[in-house]
């Protein structure tokens, strides 16, 4: 879910403010939860199953949901210290004088933060997948906060 209000090329949006893919969360989540009913409910009604292969299943059915849950799990949340990354397993804190550029380039799948040490860092919380607009948006205003904020704040 993006909490961003709407933001013109030239104001940030108001601080805190988290941006994720909306789109592609609901439809992880929502596919989790009905994987997991469906192969449980078929565990339970399968009368030749034993109670270990039921729990098996039932078992199967949680790591496949598990996993779905962890897909959606990216997401940026900025707020005025800085920007806190979370992508599948990992999760960094960022201060905003290391970001120096916010890229989403077309054929990105995701955005990139090129940072003071010189590296980039992948930030699945915004991708262009099935809400390629809303992405669009969302990374134009985390390059203004970032603009804004950045190291080239305090020379202004």
């Amino acid at each position: 879910m993006t909490d961003a209000a709407p933001a013109t090329p030239h104001a940030p949006p108001a601080l805190p403010v988290t941006f994720r893919p909306r789109r592609s969360r609901a439809v992880l989540l929502t596919t989790g939860a009905a994987l997991f009913a469906v192969i449980t409910v078929i565990a339970l009604m399968l009368e030749r199953l034993s109670p270990g292969e039921r729990v098996s299943f039932v078992f199967t059915a949680a790591l496949f949901a598990g996993v779905l849950v962890l897909l959606s799990r990216p997401r940026i949340v900025a707020d005025e210290e800085g920007v806190t990354v979370v992508n599948l397993t990992r999760t960094r804190r960022l201060a905003w004088p290391e970001i120096l550029r916010v890229n989403l380039r077309v054929g990105d799948p995701w955005v990139f933060l090129d940072l003071s040490d010189g590296t980039s860092l992948p930030a699945l919380g915004i991708q262009p997948g099935i809400g390629k607009a809303q992405a669009i948006r969302d990374a134009q205003a985390l390059r203004v906060l970032a603009e804004a904020r950045g190291t080239g704040a305090d020379e202004h």
